[in-house]
């Protein structure tokens, strides 16, 4: 076994749908829109939130989605075909993260937008610099952490999820019987082409369940156009567009936050070589990986996006439909960086009703729990893990489920922990696994 986890990635990659496999276009562009769709809504929702906050409006919040596209693809491009050591050589779909949202929200009411992405370079670099060292940090990581982190990220997931099924955040009409029918709608067929098709009618049973979707929601009045009306054609992101600020007070946070973020990525690698590929991410993929997150979402920040980071739902779309071509992400990058350049393309898919996002990707997001289960129980558990587990579990998902219970900390450590259920649970799983002594029969074998 050993053999062949060491043996060479293109020798090991025959398939059309394994790491290095081109398939045909015909196939190739549906099985990329998927991972487009999974993630649009998601990638666009951040500057949106960010602008609000901040009072940003008309062609100014057009400049910040507009970028946020373009720049997600370009990062995801770069995951897939790595320049130099930057990227993973693997299909990590990139997008403007959530888990910074907390932390830009911060910084934004207290720097602007200037001083926001000012941060946002110089934290890139720093993030960027972190991927050089994943060979000596590597053993803080071992499949008892990496297990832990990516079991929290799928079961942070989850709501998202129902949230999404129901109708979406701020909804007139969550939770609506109209929504749940066409959510429960899509999940049926997404589970029936997947368990009962064959070819490209099962490997993209997502988008055809979107699709079809999409279609129901229409004559039901859940499709707004009017952004689509209002999108021009054509437009270019310009550099600088707002002059960046630089403050100590929004660099040290967002530092910091891209050491959170990049224990994310390690275990979104994780969770996608073991999902879709039966293997542990070398220290190459690794290392590649946390680079690229860092140093594109520097090159983001010129271009006016907010910091990028891998995108979980994506990880889980990769171990539901076992296609790991980096190719099929590749091309679906090149049509999200479209939808940037060509303002109405974007319109028209940020349409798409939450109702139909959600009933496509909540079954993705219990592929990534699932997924972390595997990582867990590929070695019997003894009572030190259940421990380990059990207690980053508690603190993880308890503290991010109950904010107001850290409303005695400092700022600082309520930024880091308040929001991000992964950070702490990440955090706890090295600690405890550092200070737990093993037992003696563990001590044994290793």
């Amino acid at each position: 076994m050993k053999e062949v986890v060491g043996a060479d990635t293109k020798a090991r990659n025959t398939n059309k749908y394994d790491v290095d496999g081109v398939p045909a276009l015909k196939e190739a562009i549906p099985l990329g829109l998927q991972h487009i769709f999974a993630m649009f809504l998601g990638n666009v929702a951040v500057p949106i939130i960010i602008a609000g906050a901040v009072g940003i409006t008309g062609a100014d919040l057009t400049i910040l989605i507009q970028s946020a596209m373009v720049m997600a693809g370009i990062a995801t491009i770069i995951q897939c075909y790595p320049i130099w050591l930057v990227g993973a050589r693997l299909p990590v779909v990139m997008g403007t993260s959530f888990g910074f949202l907390p932390t830009n929200l911060v910084i934004a009411s207290s720097y602007g937008i200037g001083g926001l992405l000012g941060a946002s370079l110089i934290g890139g670099l720093f993030g960027g610099a972190l991927g050089f060292f994943i060979k000596k940090v590597r053993r803080f990581f071992p499949k008892i952490v990496t297990g832990t982190v990516v079991l929290t990220i799928g079961l942070s997931l989850l709501p998202t999820g129902i949230v999404s099924m129901a109708g979406g955040s701020g909804s007139e009409n969550f939770g609506s019987a109209k929504n749940w029918l066409v959510a429960l709608l899509v999940l049926a067929i997404v589970l029936f082409l997947n368990r009962y098709a064959k070819g490209m009618a099962k490997t993209s049973s997502i988008l055809i369940g979107i699709i079809i979707g999409y279609l129901v929601a229409l004559p039901l009045g859940m499709v707004e156009f009017t952004a689509m009306r209002e999108a021009s054609w054509f437009s270019v992101p310009q550099p600088f567009y707002f002059p960046m600020e630089f403050y100590w007070g929004a660099i040290l946070p967002m530092m910091i936050m891209f050491i959170v973020t990049s224990v994310e990525t390690v275990g979104d690698v994780t969770a996608m070589t073991n999902g879709g590929a039966g293997r542990e991410p070398t220290e190459k993929e690794l290392s590649g990986s946390v680079i690229a997150n860092g140093f594109t979402s520097s090159l983001g920040a010129i271009f006016n996006s907010l910091p990028n980071t891998s995108f979980s739902q994506n990880v889980g779309m990769i171990a539901f439909t076992k296609v790991m071509s980096r190719y099929v992400v590749a091309v679906g990058a090149g049509f999200l960086i479209l939808a940037g350049l060509i303002p109405k393309m974007g319109a028209l898919i940020s349409t798409m009703p939450p109702a139909v996002i959600g009933g496509a990707t909540v079954i993705i997001f219990s592929q990534i729990t699932l997924t972390g289960i595997a990582i867990l129980t590929s070695e019997p558990l003894n009572e030190r893990a259940k421990i380990i587990i059990g207690l980053s579990l508690v603190f993880g998902l308890g503290l991010s489920q109950v904010p107001d219970a850290m409303n005695g900390f400092p700022e600082v450590i309520k930024l880091l922990f308040g929001g991000s259920g992964i950070t702490i649970a990440c955090f706890m799983a090295i600690a405890l696994n550092l200070i737990i002594p093993e037992e003696p029969a563990e001590t044994e074998n290793a």
